[in-house]
C-alpha cells in the first residue's frame, strides 16, 4: 500500500535521498521513510502560509522561526540549572574502588545469587579485612584476581547504576547494601576518594545557557510539529507515538539538542594517585 500525505504519494526517490541520513538507526529504511512524512508535512504547512519551499531545509527553518518560538533562558535559570546539577561541573573528583560481581547469567538461579551475595555482604561487614580473599573466591570479574581492585575510577567510567553508589559512599568503607547493575550484583569497597573541584559558574554559565535554550527548542518544535500531524491526511504508515517522537525531536535535523555536558574526567593516573584500571564488568555504558 503506497504512503500518501495529503494526497501525494511518497516517491521512492526520496526515502533514497533519506536513507543515508539514518544508517545508525534500529531500522534506517523506516526512519527515512518516517523523516520524509515529517518533511512533506513541514513543507507542505510552509507553503500554505505563503514561505518559499524551493530550498527545503531554509523553508523547515523559516518555518519553525516563525510558528515555533521559544524561551531564551535568562540568568536565573541558569544558576538554578547550576545549583541542582553541581556534579556536572566537578572536575578531577575520582575513587579508589574494589567490588565483587555476582554476574547474572542466562538460566542462573536469581534468588539463590542475591541469598549468597547477602551472606557474602554480611560476612564482609563483621570481617572488612577478608575483601580481597573474598573477591578472589565469589567475583566473576576478571579483578577478582586483584582482589577486586578496579583502580582508578572518574566520572563516566562506569555505568550509571555503578557510579551513582560508588561516588557517595565515603573512603574506608563498604556499601552495606547490595548494588544492582546491568551486569549483576556487586558489593562496593571505596578505599581513597578525590572531591574533585567545581568549575566556577561563571566558567560554565554559556554553555549552561546553550543547552536550556536548545532543550526550550526541542520542546517547541516538537509540539509544532506534532501539531502539524496530526492535522495531516497520513495513509499507508502508522506513525505510533515512539517513532515519531525520536523524530520530531528535531523536526529541522542535525541540530538535536543535548543536555549540558559533563566535564572530562580527569587522565588515569591523576587525582587518586593509581594506574587507572577499570574493568569492564563495572565500565562501558
Amino acid at each position: 500500500m503506497p504512503i500518501t500525505v495529503n494526497g501525494v504519494e511518497l516517491c521512492d526517490a526520496e526515502v533514497e535521498q533519506e536513507l543515508p541520513k539514518h544508517q545508525d538507526a534500529d531500522n534506517p529504511l523506516h526512519q527515512a521513510v518516517i523523516a520524509r512524512i515529517l518533511r512533506r508535512v513541514m513543507l507542505d504547512e510552509a507553503a500554505r502560509l505563503g514561505i518559499d519551499t524551493a530550498d527545503e531545509e531554509q523553508a523547515v527553518s523559516d518555518l519553525l522561526e516563525q510558528q515555533a518560538p521559544y524561551p531564551t533562558p535568562d540568568d536565573d535559570a541558569c544558576r538554578r540549572f547550576y545549583a541542582a546539577n553541581q556534579a556536572r561541573y566537578v572536575v578531577g573528583e575520582c575513587i579508589e574502588a574494589d567490588h565483587i560481581l555476582f554476574q547474572v547469567t542466562p538460566g542462573v538461579n536469581l534468588q539463590g545469587l542475591i541469598l549468597q551475595a547477602e551472606d557474602v555482604l554480611a560476612r564482609l561487614q563483621e570481617q572488612p579485612e577478608r575483601f580481597a580473599e573474598f573477591a578472589r573466591h565469589y567475583s566473576n570479574c576478571p579483578s577478582s584476581a586483584l582482589g577486586g581492585n578496579l583502580g582508578q575510577i572518574s566520572r563516566g567510567d562506569t555505568v550509571p547504576e555503578f557510579e551513582r553508589v560508588a561516588f557517595g559512599i565515603a573512603a574506608g568503607t563498604i556499601h552495606p547494601k547490595l548494588v544492582h547493575s546491568r551486569h549483576g550484583l556487586h558489593i562496593i569497597r571505596v578505599n581513597r576518594r578525590s572531591e574533585g573541584k567545581l568549575r566556577p559558574y561563571e566558567d560554565v554559565a554559556g554553555e549552561i545557557a546553550q543547552a536550556l535554550g536548545a532543550l526550550g527548542r526541542d520542546t517547541a518544535w516538537r509540539q509544532y510539529a506534532k501539531v502539524l500531524v496530526s492535522r495531516a491526511d497520513i495513509t499507508g504508515i502508522d506513525l505510533d507515538d515512539d517513532n515519531a517522537d525520536r523524530l520530531l525531536l528535531d523536526p529541522n535535523e542535525g541540530k538535536r539538542a543535548s543536555a549540558p555536558a559533563q566535564p572530562l574526567p580527569e587522565p588515569a593516573g591523576s587525582g587518586c594517585g593509581s594506574d587507572g584500571h577499570v574493568c569492564t564488568c563495572a565500565g562501558g555504558n
